[in-house]
């Protein structure tokens, strides 16, 4: 029996790796095989994990917290102005490093239609099926690029999710690199966001009770890595995740929702929705912004 089962075991790691070489060849992405007709997902999607947290979800009592009413929501207006104002702000900031690891930032300087047309243009991006084909990737030296799953042969489940990854700090590419359907906006919401995380890193500094200066000084700010999520319409949303459960390894990661919103948190072991606000954006403390925050 034992023997039975390892030679089942390694029939199905072979069949699922040719699966997944023949998806990735496509260069179509996961929106391919929606634009295909399928009816039900590849097994190379379907996430057992998720499957068994959805059973957990629904066997939970009455009343258990499923949606989010907490996260903080930090209007940045007046923080270059105002000192007393900007006391609060890096107070509030300082509170929501330390019991969320999460917040949104309203009235942050990227105007709607900067952020409206950033979304946009990544939606452009990934509806241009020519586009996407010129630039698709699995060089991971390369300044701009577009795959599906960036660990497409490594994760236990295949995400449904297309993105548009493009190095764009500390040396960003040239213009004739970036796509042609979005690549104004690109290079336009990229340098906002720079001044931005500027701005969010010096008042994360003085949350510490450090130097304005000490995270920029350090290195913090010095990359940006722009990607631009693409989640087709699914036909087995319950077998799936857009992207699984992880943290982020960088320093800090802002996120831009567009209005289906979808995004969740882990607080004090629950799932939060993070319900979407029109131009507001998401804050997510990194693993690397933990372990250099003295």
């Amino acid at each position: 029996m034992a023997e039975i089962s390892l030679e089942r075991a390694q029939e199905s790691i072979v069949n699922r790796r040719q699966e997944l070489k023949a998806f990735d060849e496509t260069k179509s992405g996961v929106k391919g095989l929606v634009d295909s007709g399928l009816s039900k997902i590849p097994t190379i999607f379907i996430d057992e994990q998720y499957k068994l947290e959805r059973n957990n979800v629904h066997n939970q009592k009455p009343g258990s917290p499923t949606n989010n009413d907490g996260i903080p929501i930090i209007n940045l207006t007046g923080v270059d102005d105002d000192p007393n104002l900007r006391r609060e702000i890096v107070k509030k900031i300082g509170e929501a490093c330390e019991k969320w690891g999460f917040f949104q930032v309203i009235n942050h300087g990227i105007l709607l239609p900067t952020t409206d047309e950033m979304i946009n243009g990544v939606r452009r991006f990934h509806e241009d099926d020519e586009a996407k084909k010129e630039i698709y990737s699995r060089d991971y030296s390369k300044k701009v690029y577009y795959n599906s799953n960036i660990d497409l042969y490594k994760a236990e489940a295949t995400n449904w999710r297309d993105t548009l990854c493009c190095v764009m700090a500390p040396r960003h590419p040239l213009p004739q690199e970036l796509p042609a359907v979005c690549r104004d906006i690109m290079i336009e919401y990229s340098s906002k966001m720079m001044k931005l995380g500027q701005t969010l890193l010096e008042l994360m500094s003085e949350a510490l009770g450090l130097n304005r200066s000490y995270l920029e000084d350090i290195g913090c700010g010095e990359g940006m890595f722009v990607k631009g999520h693409y989640y087709p319409s699914c036909p087995e949303p319950d077998l799936t995740l857009g992207t699984s459960s992880h943290t982020d390894t960088g320093f800090c990661t802002v996120v831009l929702q567009d209005e289906i919103g979808g995004l969740q948190i882990l607080h004090q072991n629950q799932w939060l929705d993070i319900n979407p606000v029109h131009g507001a954006l998401v804050v997510n403390l990194g693993d690397m912004m933990q372990a250099s925050s003295p």
